[in-house]
């Protein structure tokens, strides 16, 4: 791409901002407004399935993945993924035993431990980045962008390298458009959870026991709360946070017991506060774990939380500040339905703030759904995830990478600035012309020791994957710019297509995804 290209992309991508209008969308728009929002984007022939079969049809559908098949071939490719499928007990015996062997010394396995954590991580992208690319079921897959995000659980921090996997399937993707009350007690009780805010270490203070549990930890409670579920205004008090970090005492995994018996949770009374409490204005009895799921019940369903997660609903599906009326009725929703998050989307879907003018293009896309609606916009072959992941990682979010329990943010101030425009249109020309080699599968090999200590919180990816031999490179295939474009007709503004069509060929894809209307959704 020449520089004065990239220039010319980089000003109408940092000028760009939705305009404002207070009108229904036409209906020729609303296919495309649908397939923005409740999947990652138009691939070949999308916006047409969906005219078709009628935008409320196909929100009905997208609210009930389990009515869609799953493609043969996806679903044996998923299946083809052995440590994505490993329990988390398993899982964690393996890690446990790899870092034994090079605590011991023992030859050769500071490279077999590089290589069997660079093929789970991989495996994991995988896992994730072909359904977030490939599924028919996509707002399961974007609910579970959502929601991973919500839980955050940060990849690099010790034991939950190998908890990861099975957070995200068992904890997250079950529940993903079902109660919120399932969904927040899974979360609470997954190892992966417990370990990264430390309620695994948290109990009664015990002057004489050994080991670190000896004292209350407060990181969790305060999460929950905050993040989680009332969010920072939703007035309780740092007494309220001792007090449930005291009723959470107790809620904790062994390590032994679950590496042998996968067992993910367990309750310890010995390390459980016995006193009474008082929390959110109301004294609570001692009562063992029943405390702490009584904290759960209250906060799944506390006016605070219904406000606060409608809010980032509607923040993450209509705009970066949601009309407020709309969040209002979705909370209303979210309390009426006992947090049914199935009926809050319908609510937010089927409102006519979603399905307004100025809600088309509004939000920002952020890296993972710019690389991976890309990725499905262009339709290449996608045996080797290996470069989205990278890509993802250049562009400051790296899969399963961040560190802090908030999660990345979804707006446009966090992901809009020259330098991840720049690295933004870099992948959209090597994308374009098939220089990026999508179409090969990594090859399994150590990689180098460096990219290993990444894992203990650069802005690195923690997934590892190795480039196909030099030997034998593919040719690249660039993407056909007028199948591109038929692809996104929807998308893409009289004037971006009045700017493709006066460049070559050769060029037109690039702009394409480098265009400031691909870029938003």
């Amino acid at each position: 791409m020449t520089k004065r290209l990239l220039l010319a992309l980089l000003a109408a991508a940092s000028a760009a901002a939705p305009a404002l209008h207070a009108a229904p969308l036409p209906a020729d728009q609303q296919a495309v407004h649908v397939l923005n929002r409740l999947a990652f984007g138009p691939r070949p022939g999308g916006v047409e399935r969906v005219q078709r079969m009628g935008v409320q049809r196909y929100i009905d559908e997208q609210l009930h993945p389990e009515t869609i098949p799953m493609p043969a071939e996806l679903s044996a490719r998923l299946d083809a993924l052995e440590t994505v499928k490993r329990s988390a007990g398993t899982a964690l015996g393996d890690y446990i035993e790899l870092r034994k062997e090079v605590r011991n010394e023992e030859e050769g396995a500071k490279q077999r431990r590089r290589i069997e954590q660079g093929r789970a991580t991989r495996e994991e992208a995988e896992a994730r980045l072909v359904r977030a690319v490939e599924s028919p079921r996509q707002l399961e897959e974007v609910m579970v962008d959502f929601w991973y995000n919500h839980f955050n659980v940060f990849a690099g921090k010790g034991v939950d390298r190998a908890l990861v996997a099975s957070y995200e399937r068992d904890a997250i993707r079950p529940h993903v458009l079902g109660s919120f009350r399932e969904l927040l007690g899974a979360t609470a009780k997954h190892p992966a959870m417990l370990f990264y805010l430390d309620n695994v270490v948290s109990s009664t203070p015990r002057p004489n026991a050994r080991g670190r549990a000896q004292g209350l930890n407060e990181n969790y409670a305060r999460e929950l709360m905050e993040l989680h579920t009332l969010g920072v205004d939703g007035g309780y008090s740092q007494r309220d946070v001792t007090e449930l970090a005291r009723m959470l005492t107790g809620w904790t995994f062994d390590q032994r017991r679950l590496v042998r018996q996968d067992e993910t949770f367990r309750f310890d009374a010995g390390r459980h506060d016995k006193g009474t409490k008082t929390w959110l204005g109301h004294e609570i009895a001692p009562s063992g774990q029943a405390e702490g799921e009584y904290a759960l019940d209250v906060l799944a369903m506390h006016p605070a939380t219904a406000r606060h997660l409608s809010f980032q609903l509607a923040q993450y599906f209509v705009s970066d500040v949601p009309p407020p009326g709309l969040v209002e009725r979705m909370a209303q929703a979210w309390l009426a339905s006992r947090g049914d998050i199935r009926t809050v989307l319908k609510t937010m879907f089927s409102s006519p703030e979603f399905m307004d003018d100025a809600a088309l293009g509004a939000k920002f896309k952020t890296p993972y759904q710019f690389v991976v609606s890309a990725a499905r916009a262009s339709s290449a072959p996608l045996a080797n995830v290996g470069p989205l992941v990278n890509t993802m990682s250049q562009l400051g979010m790296p899969l399963y990478g961040c560190q802090t329990p908030d999660g990345y943010k979804n707006t446009q101030e966090a992901w809009l600035n020259p330098d991840a425009l720049t690295r933004r249109i870099a992948f959209a020309t090597s994308l374009a012309q098939g220089r990026l080699p999508l179409a090969t599968r990594p090859v399994l090999a150590p990689p180098p020791a460096p990219m290993m200590q990444n894992l203990a919180g650069s802005d690195a990816s923690p997934a590892m994957f190795m480039p196909p031999p030099p030997t034998a490179p593919a040719p690249p295939v660039p993407i056909d710019p007028t199948r591109l474009q038929a692809t996104l007709a929807g998308v893409l503004s009289p004037a971006t297509l009045d700017s493709i069509a006066r460049h070559p060929d050769n060029l037109r894809a690039a702009m394409v995804l480098g265009s400031p209307d691909f870029m938003q959704h």
